[in-house]
Protein backbone atom coordinates (compact mmCIF):
# COMPACT_ATOMS: atom_id res chain seq x y z
CA UNK A 1 0.00 0.00 0.00
CA UNK A 2 1.40 3.40 -1.00
CA UNK A 3 1.33 6.64 1.01
CA UNK A 4 1.79 4.91 4.36
CA UNK A 5 1.40 7.21 7.35
CA UNK A 6 4.00 7.31 10.13
CA UNK A 7 3.08 5.37 13.24
CA UNK A 8 1.37 7.07 16.15
CA UNK A 9 0.49 5.43 19.45
CA UNK A 10 -2.12 6.28 22.06
CA UNK A 11 -3.22 5.16 25.49
CA UNK A 12 -6.89 4.90 26.41
CA UNK A 13 -7.75 5.07 30.10
CA UNK A 14 -10.98 4.12 31.88
CA UNK A 15 -10.22 4.13 35.60
CA UNK A 16 -7.89 5.52 38.22
CA UNK A 17 -6.92 4.59 41.75
CA UNK A 18 -6.45 8.19 42.87
CA UNK A 19 -5.99 11.67 41.38
CA UNK A 20 -2.25 11.43 41.97
CA UNK A 21 -2.02 8.05 40.23
CA UNK A 22 -4.00 9.35 37.27
CA UNK A 23 -1.71 12.36 36.90
CA UNK A 24 1.29 10.03 37.03
CA UNK A 25 -0.16 7.94 34.20
CA UNK A 26 -0.66 10.99 32.01
CA UNK A 27 2.89 12.23 32.68
CA UNK A 28 4.26 8.77 31.92
CA UNK A 29 2.27 8.57 28.68
CA UNK A 30 3.82 11.84 27.52
CA UNK A 31 7.35 10.97 28.69
CA UNK A 32 7.34 7.57 26.94
CA UNK A 33 6.61 9.09 23.53
CA UNK A 34 2.96 8.24 23.02
CA UNK A 35 1.16 10.68 20.76
CA UNK A 36 -2.20 10.79 22.48
CA UNK A 37 -4.03 10.14 25.72
CA UNK A 38 -7.66 9.13 25.22
CA UNK A 39 -10.65 8.96 27.49
CA UNK A 40 -13.76 7.02 26.58
CA UNK A 41 -17.25 8.51 26.95
CA UNK A 42 -19.27 6.33 29.29
CA UNK A 43 -20.84 7.19 32.63
CA UNK A 44 -21.75 3.82 34.12
CA UNK A 45 -19.80 2.58 37.10
CA UNK A 46 -19.84 -0.99 38.36
CA UNK A 47 -23.29 -2.47 38.78
CA UNK A 48 -25.89 -4.69 37.13
CA UNK A 49 -26.58 -2.23 34.29
CA UNK A 50 -23.03 -2.64 32.99
CA UNK A 51 -22.28 -6.23 33.98
CA UNK A 52 -24.11 -7.85 31.08
CA UNK A 53 -22.28 -5.66 28.53
CA UNK A 54 -18.81 -6.86 29.64
CA UNK A 55 -17.62 -3.30 29.14
CA UNK A 56 -15.16 -1.82 31.65
CA UNK A 57 -16.66 0.77 34.00
CA UNK A 58 -15.56 4.37 33.55
CA UNK A 59 -14.80 6.42 36.60
CA UNK A 60 -14.05 9.88 35.20
CA UNK A 61 -16.22 12.19 33.11
CA UNK A 62 -14.56 12.73 29.75
CA UNK A 63 -14.64 16.53 29.27
CA UNK A 64 -13.15 17.70 32.59
CA UNK A 65 -10.62 14.85 32.53
CA UNK A 66 -9.49 15.84 29.03
CA UNK A 67 -9.20 19.48 30.09
CA UNK A 68 -7.09 18.57 33.12
CA UNK A 69 -4.87 16.27 31.06
CA UNK A 70 -4.27 19.05 28.55
CA UNK A 71 -3.41 21.46 31.35
CA UNK A 72 -0.92 19.00 32.85
CA UNK A 73 0.99 18.29 29.63
CA UNK A 74 2.83 20.29 26.98
CA UNK A 75 3.15 18.08 23.88
CA UNK A 76 0.67 15.25 24.43
CA UNK A 77 -2.49 15.28 22.37
CA UNK A 78 -5.64 14.46 24.33
CA UNK A 79 -9.11 13.47 23.26
CA UNK A 80 -12.07 11.18 23.56
CA UNK A 81 -12.29 7.87 21.76
CA UNK A 82 -15.13 8.63 21.16
CA UNK A 83 -17.79 11.02 22.44
CA UNK A 84 -21.30 9.57 22.22
CA UNK A 85 -23.40 11.98 20.19
CA UNK A 86 -26.51 11.42 22.30
CA UNK A 87 -25.04 12.10 25.73
CA UNK A 88 -25.03 15.91 25.68
CA UNK A 89 -26.33 18.94 23.80
CA UNK A 90 -24.31 19.20 20.56
CA UNK A 91 -23.74 22.94 20.83
CA UNK A 92 -22.37 22.52 24.36
CA UNK A 93 -19.96 19.81 23.23
CA UNK A 94 -18.85 21.85 20.20
CA UNK A 95 -18.11 24.88 22.41
CA UNK A 96 -16.28 22.71 24.95
CA UNK A 97 -14.16 21.22 22.17
CA UNK A 98 -13.32 24.64 20.73
CA UNK A 99 -12.45 25.93 24.21
CA UNK A 100 -10.15 23.00 25.03
CA UNK A 101 -8.34 23.33 21.72
CA UNK A 102 -8.02 27.11 22.07
CA UNK A 103 -6.65 26.97 25.63
CA UNK A 104 -4.27 24.06 24.93
CA UNK A 105 -2.72 25.67 21.86
CA UNK A 106 -4.14 23.04 19.52
CA UNK A 107 -3.74 19.62 21.14
CA UNK A 108 -7.30 18.28 21.11
CA UNK A 109 -8.43 15.33 19.01
CA UNK A 110 -12.20 15.23 18.69
CA UNK A 111 -13.74 11.78 18.37
CA UNK A 112 -17.44 11.16 17.78
CA UNK A 113 -19.69 8.11 17.48
CA UNK A 114 -23.40 7.36 17.26
CA UNK A 115 -23.66 5.41 20.55
CA UNK A 116 -24.11 1.68 21.10
CA UNK A 117 -24.50 0.52 24.72
CA UNK A 118 -28.26 0.25 25.10
CA UNK A 119 -27.94 -0.64 28.79
CA UNK A 120 -26.24 2.69 29.43
CA UNK A 121 -29.08 4.58 27.76
CA UNK A 122 -31.66 2.54 29.67
CA UNK A 123 -29.93 3.10 33.02
CA UNK A 124 -30.54 6.85 32.82
CA UNK A 125 -33.84 6.75 30.90
CA UNK A 126 -32.29 8.08 27.69
CA UNK A 127 -34.20 6.87 24.60
CA UNK A 128 -32.16 4.42 22.52
CA UNK A 129 -33.49 4.98 19.02
CA UNK A 130 -32.98 2.55 16.18
CA UNK A 131 -29.66 2.92 14.38
CA UNK A 132 -30.94 4.87 11.34
CA UNK A 133 -32.21 7.69 13.56
CA UNK A 134 -29.13 7.69 15.78
CA UNK A 135 -26.98 7.84 12.66
CA UNK A 136 -28.88 10.76 11.13
CA UNK A 137 -28.63 12.70 14.40
CA UNK A 138 -24.91 11.94 14.56
CA UNK A 139 -24.33 12.92 10.91
CA UNK A 140 -26.07 16.26 11.44
CA UNK A 141 -23.77 17.03 14.34
CA UNK A 142 -20.65 16.22 12.31
CA UNK A 143 -21.64 18.90 9.78
CA UNK A 144 -22.70 21.29 12.54
CA UNK A 145 -19.38 20.76 14.37
CA UNK A 146 -17.45 21.86 11.30
CA UNK A 147 -19.71 24.88 10.85
CA UNK A 148 -19.32 25.89 14.50
CA UNK A 149 -15.53 25.73 14.28
CA UNK A 150 -15.47 28.01 11.22
CA UNK A 151 -16.47 30.99 13.35
CA UNK A 152 -18.92 32.10 10.67
CA UNK A 153 -22.54 33.08 11.47
CA UNK A 154 -24.58 29.91 11.96
CA UNK A 155 -27.86 29.18 10.23
CA UNK A 156 -28.54 25.45 10.53
CA UNK A 157 -32.08 24.11 10.11
CA UNK A 158 -31.81 20.34 10.24
CA UNK A 159 -34.11 17.64 11.51
CA UNK A 160 -32.28 17.55 14.85
CA UNK A 161 -30.02 20.63 15.00
CA UNK A 162 -31.34 24.13 14.62
CA UNK A 163 -28.74 26.79 15.33
CA UNK A 164 -29.07 30.38 14.21
CA UNK A 165 -28.28 33.91 15.26
CA UNK A 166 -24.76 33.32 16.60
CA UNK A 167 -21.26 32.34 15.57
CA UNK A 168 -19.10 29.59 17.05
CA UNK A 169 -16.49 30.81 19.53
CA UNK A 170 -13.76 30.60 20.56
CA UNK A 171 -11.85 29.94 17.37
CA UNK A 172 -9.90 26.69 17.85
CA UNK A 173 -6.13 26.80 17.58
CA UNK A 174 -6.17 24.08 14.91
CA UNK A 175 -7.54 25.07 11.52
CA UNK A 176 -10.07 24.45 10.23
CA UNK A 177 -11.03 22.49 13.38
CA UNK A 178 -9.55 19.98 15.83
CA UNK A 179 -9.01 16.75 13.87
CA UNK A 180 -12.27 14.83 13.66
CA UNK A 181 -12.14 11.14 14.52
CA UNK A 182 -15.20 9.09 13.64
CA UNK A 183 -15.41 5.65 15.20
CA UNK A 184 -17.52 2.62 14.39
CA UNK A 185 -17.74 -0.76 12.76
CA UNK A 186 -20.75 -0.71 10.44
CA UNK A 187 -20.72 -0.04 6.72
CA UNK A 188 -22.86 3.10 7.05
CA UNK A 189 -20.66 4.67 9.73
CA UNK A 190 -17.38 3.81 8.02
CA UNK A 191 -18.43 5.04 4.60
CA UNK A 192 -19.54 8.29 6.22
CA UNK A 193 -16.25 8.47 8.12
CA UNK A 194 -14.43 8.12 4.81
CA UNK A 195 -16.35 11.15 3.54
CA UNK A 196 -16.05 13.38 6.60
CA UNK A 197 -13.35 12.34 9.09
CA UNK A 198 -9.67 13.13 9.43
CA UNK A 199 -9.09 10.01 11.52
CA UNK A 200 -11.18 6.85 11.14
CA UNK A 201 -11.31 4.68 14.25
CA UNK A 202 -11.93 1.05 13.28
CA UNK A 203 -14.03 -0.71 15.86
CA UNK A 204 -16.15 -3.80 16.23
CA UNK A 205 -19.67 -3.80 14.87
CA UNK A 206 -21.28 -3.41 18.28
CA UNK A 207 -24.83 -4.13 17.13
CA UNK A 208 -25.22 -6.57 20.04
CA UNK A 209 -24.80 -3.72 22.55
CA UNK A 210 -22.16 -5.72 24.42
CA UNK A 211 -18.60 -6.92 24.08
CA UNK A 212 -18.09 -10.58 23.20
CA UNK A 213 -17.59 -13.10 20.39
CA UNK A 214 -19.94 -11.30 17.98
CA UNK A 215 -17.87 -8.14 18.21
CA UNK A 216 -14.55 -9.96 18.02
CA UNK A 217 -15.69 -11.85 14.93
CA UNK A 218 -16.61 -8.55 13.29
CA UNK A 219 -12.99 -7.45 13.75
CA UNK A 220 -11.21 -10.46 12.24
CA UNK A 221 -8.63 -9.88 9.51
CA UNK A 222 -10.98 -10.48 6.57
CA UNK A 223 -13.71 -8.35 8.16
CA UNK A 224 -11.23 -5.54 8.75
CA UNK A 225 -10.16 -5.63 5.10
CA UNK A 226 -13.82 -5.22 4.16
CA UNK A 227 -14.09 -2.24 6.52
CA UNK A 228 -11.14 -0.60 4.79
CA UNK A 229 -12.97 -1.07 1.49
CA UNK A 230 -16.03 0.70 2.94
CA UNK A 231 -13.87 3.59 4.13
CA UNK A 232 -12.18 3.83 0.74
CA UNK A 233 -15.55 3.83 -1.05
CA UNK A 234 -16.71 6.73 1.09
CA UNK A 235 -13.46 8.65 0.87
CA UNK A 236 -12.83 8.44 -2.85
CA UNK A 237 -9.87 10.62 -3.75
CA UNK A 238 -9.27 11.72 -0.16
CA UNK A 239 -8.54 8.19 1.13
CA UNK A 240 -4.76 8.73 1.25
CA UNK A 241 -5.28 11.79 3.43
CA UNK A 242 -7.03 9.77 6.14
CA UNK A 243 -5.35 8.39 9.23
CA UNK A 244 -6.62 4.93 10.22
CA UNK A 245 -6.70 4.13 13.94
CA UNK A 246 -7.49 0.91 15.78
CA UNK A 247 -7.76 -0.21 19.39
CA UNK A 248 -5.47 -3.12 20.22
CA UNK A 249 -7.78 -4.33 22.97
CA UNK A 250 -5.89 -7.57 23.62
CA UNK A 251 -2.27 -6.48 23.89
CA UNK A 252 0.04 -8.85 25.72
CA UNK A 253 3.83 -8.66 25.67
CA UNK A 254 4.94 -12.25 26.17
CA UNK A 255 7.50 -14.87 25.22
CA UNK A 256 4.73 -17.49 25.46
CA UNK A 257 2.84 -16.42 22.39
CA UNK A 258 1.24 -19.67 21.28
CA UNK A 259 -0.30 -20.79 24.61
CA UNK A 260 -1.47 -17.23 25.30
CA UNK A 261 -3.16 -16.97 21.91
CA UNK A 262 -4.57 -20.48 22.33
CA UNK A 263 -6.21 -19.57 25.63
CA UNK A 264 -7.81 -16.43 24.18
CA UNK A 265 -8.89 -18.29 21.06
CA UNK A 266 -10.45 -21.11 23.07
CA UNK A 267 -12.49 -18.58 25.06
CA UNK A 268 -13.77 -16.93 21.88
CA UNK A 269 -14.10 -19.94 19.60
CA UNK A 270 -11.23 -18.81 17.38
CA UNK A 271 -8.01 -20.38 16.17
CA UNK A 272 -4.53 -19.35 17.24
CA UNK A 273 -4.02 -17.91 13.74
CA UNK A 274 -7.22 -15.88 14.07
CA UNK A 275 -5.94 -14.33 17.29
CA UNK A 276 -2.38 -13.67 16.13
CA UNK A 277 -3.58 -11.93 12.96
CA UNK A 278 -6.58 -10.24 14.57
CA UNK A 279 -6.15 -6.48 14.00
CA UNK A 280 -7.46 -5.76 17.51
CA UNK A 281 -4.91 -8.13 19.13
CA UNK A 282 -1.16 -7.78 19.65
CA UNK A 283 0.26 -10.84 21.37
CA UNK A 284 3.92 -11.80 21.42
CA UNK A 285 7.40 -10.38 21.84
CA UNK A 286 8.30 -6.77 21.11
CA UNK A 287 10.03 -7.93 17.92
CA UNK A 288 6.94 -9.82 16.76
CA UNK A 289 4.59 -6.93 17.52
CA UNK A 290 6.78 -4.41 15.68
CA UNK A 291 6.94 -6.66 12.63
CA UNK A 292 3.22 -7.39 12.78
CA UNK A 293 2.29 -3.71 13.03
CA UNK A 294 4.41 -2.98 9.98
CA UNK A 295 2.75 -5.84 8.11
CA UNK A 296 -0.72 -4.58 9.06
CA UNK A 297 0.13 -1.04 8.02
CA UNK A 298 1.16 -2.38 4.63
CA UNK A 299 -1.97 -4.54 4.36
CA UNK A 300 -4.60 -2.16 5.74
CA UNK A 301 -3.04 1.29 6.04
CA UNK A 302 -3.51 1.31 9.84
CA UNK A 303 -0.83 3.48 11.43
CA UNK A 304 -2.45 4.77 14.63
CA UNK A 305 -2.56 2.21 17.45
CA UNK A 306 -4.29 2.58 20.81
CA UNK A 307 -3.56 0.33 23.77
CA UNK A 308 -5.69 0.16 26.90
CA UNK A 309 -4.53 1.17 30.35
CA UNK A 310 -6.83 -0.30 32.97
CA UNK A 311 -4.50 0.62 35.82
CA UNK A 312 -3.53 -2.98 36.55
CA UNK A 313 -1.52 -4.40 33.66
CA UNK A 314 1.15 -1.66 33.35
CA UNK A 315 0.59 -1.69 29.60
CA UNK A 316 1.85 1.87 29.17
CA UNK A 317 5.32 0.76 30.29
CA UNK A 318 5.22 -2.73 28.77
CA UNK A 319 4.35 -1.40 25.32
CA UNK A 320 6.83 1.50 25.47
CA UNK A 321 9.62 -0.38 23.60
CA UNK A 322 7.28 -0.72 20.61
CA UNK A 323 6.55 3.00 20.76
CA UNK A 324 10.25 3.82 21.00
CA UNK A 325 11.03 1.67 17.96
CA UNK A 326 8.18 2.66 15.63
CA UNK A 327 6.72 6.07 16.57
CA UNK A 328 7.05 8.54 13.75
CA UNK A 329 8.50 5.97 11.32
Amino acid sequence: MSDLKPFRFAVQSFNTDSPATWRERIAKTEALGYSTFFLADHFLSEGPALETTYHPPQMLAAVPAIAMALEQTTTLRVGCRVFCNDYRQPVVLAKEAATMDYLSGGRLEFGLGAGWIKNEYDAVNLPFDEFPERFERFAEFVHAYKAFMSGEPLDIAGDFIRWSGFSGTPSPAQAPYPPLMIGGGSKKILQFAGQEADIVSLNFNNRAGMLGPDGMNSGLAAATAKKIDWIRAGAGGRFNDLELEIGAYNTIITDHQQPTAQAIGDALGMSVEDILTHPHCLIGSVDFICEELQRRREAYGISYITVLDDGENNMVEAFAPVVARLAGK
